[in-house]
């Protein structure tokens, strides 16, 4: 981006003031681009996952018993999960060739549009097993849509600030993420309130509908905001096509494996302490109501202190703050458990609050900066993608292993089991972070430079 010359009596400070604001507000139109992206991304992936809990099972599957028919749209909902890695390594692959805004318009325009197709899908008694199958193309593109979303995002927004409050913005549009949760949570359980048989003709419909109407407002937003300024000035010649595979697996390779273990608690804390809590609390005596709102009291919290947790490492540092938050994850993860079993309800909802809104917060709140800052330019969007999309096949896996542990080993061992497992892959996130150098400050400007230096101990 060229500067500009002060006209003729103007100091070049006024120029200077007037080029820092107009930063600044670029800056903010993409931090609040990157919360919109999130936030869409969150709950259109959310709504089925609730969605196949409760209506698509008989809709698209009832030539199977209720059971069965849960168990297919479950697993509907798994091919969404292993589509996402496909995602990351795809538009991770062309953000590094054509540019972070470009796939950024793809990422939301497909999920967006598949999410809102959902909603218009004739059921199985209208066009028999074609249903089904027009179901799982399109969770399948949702995967791949959200495989795309996250890494984008979090690049435009890092490389448009400067070292000085990159964490802050960062957080920023993290906090998309549970605001889609809450969004997608509170829009099915207003149609749910509709008696079942409209519930099942038209109701289960309208959330997914609602995604058209996100995704315009997104849309719009999203085509304000410019490319990132680190991607234009790198030029042709540092878009290394097929070398930014070799480049990746090769030199940046390290890096790749910190990434990736830094990034798994964060999915982590939502499947275990989301999706696997909820079905082991009603065991211990809590009603689902009551636990669905101690999780979204959380998720609301968090919202608020996500932009704190990232601006607190603009000040100290992102691995402080990060390694800190993933201790913590790993010593409370048994007690989290131990606090649920004693079936007070007032007990859970601090529980709740305190894995879900101070020690989850802490760990994303530095998360998207610091991966960004683990990889140089030519490979930071398909490394970002790779690492954060693969740990989330390794959460996503936490709730069918919890199941499974509780059923072979009983309910108490078989806890334990849970929460040594969550305990150990925090632990090696928080030793991921301490061999990685501190990146608070670091330029995110092209180089040829290879990722940070491991940190000495």
């Amino acid at each position: 981006m060229t500067r500009a010359e002060p006209s003729h009596g103007t100091s070049s400070s006024e120029v200077g003031d007037a080029e820092l604001q107009d930063g600044s507000r670029e800056v903010r139109r993409v931090a609040v681009s990157g919360f919109l992206g999130n936030m869409i991304e969150i709950y259109d992936f959310v709504l089925y996952g609730s969605a196949a809990a409760l209506v698509l099972g008989p809709l698209f599957f009832g030539n199977l018993s209720p059971a069965l028919a849960t168990i297919a749209s479950f697993s509907t909902l798994a091919t969404g999960f292993i589509a996402r890695p496909i995602g990351g390594m795809v538009f991770g692959y062309l953000g590094d060739r054509v540019g972070r805004k470009a796939v950024l318009i793809s990422t939301l325009t497909l999920m967006g549009v598949a999410s809102g197709l959902i909603g218009m899908l004739p059921t199985r008694s209208a066009i028999g097993v074609a249903a089904p199958i027009l179901l799982i193309v399109l969770r399948l593109l949702q995967g791949i849509a959200a495989g795309g979303e996250w890494g984008g995002s979090v690049l435009m927004i890092a490389e448009h600030s400067d070292g000085r409050r990159r964490g802050f913005y960062s957080a920023l549009g993290q906090a998309g993420m549970p605001a889609g949760s809450i969004l997608a949570s509170l829009a099915l359980a207003a149609v749910t309130l509709l008696p079942r048989d409209q519930l099942l003709s038209w109701g289960w419909r309208i959330p997914f509908l609602a995604s058209f109407v996100l995704l315009a407002i997104s849309l719009y937003v999203r085509s304000r905001i410019s490319e990132s300024p680190l991607f234009v000035e790198s030029g042709p010649a540092a878009r290394g096509g097929r070398a930014i595979l070799g480049t990746l697996f090769g030199s940046n390779l390290g890096a790749l494996l910190r990434a990736f273990a830094i990034s798994i608690p964060i999915p982590l804390a939502g499947t275990v302490f989301g999706s696997f809590t909820i079905a082991y609390a009603t065991t211990k005596g809590h009603s689902q109501p009551s636990v669905l709102l101690a999780f979204t009291i959380g998720l609301a919290v968090s919202i608020v202190l996500m932009p704190f947790s990232g601006a607190l490492t603009d000040r100290i540092g992102r691995r402080p703050v990060f390694i800190a938050a993933a201790v913590t994850f790993a010593i409370v993860a048994y007690p989290f458990f131990l606090v649920i079993g004693l079936g007070s309800t007032p007990l859970m909802y601090v529980a709740f609050i305190v894995v879900i809104s101070v020690v989850a917060v802490g760990m994303q709140g530095a998360l998207a900066q610091f991966l960004s800052e683990l990889f140089p330019l030519r490979t930071r969007s398909l490394g970002v993608s790779i690492a954060y999309q693969c740990s989330g096949v390794v959460a996503g896996l936490a709730p069918l292993v919890g199941a499974s542990l509780l059923a072979v080993a009983g309910a108490a061992m078989g806890i334990v089991w849970v929460a040594l497992i969550t305990a150990v892959l925090g632990l090696l996130a928080a030793l991921a972070a301490w061999r990685s150098s501190e990146s608070n400050g670091v330029s995110l400007a092209a180089s040829g430079a290879e990722s940070p230096a491991l940190a000495s101990p």
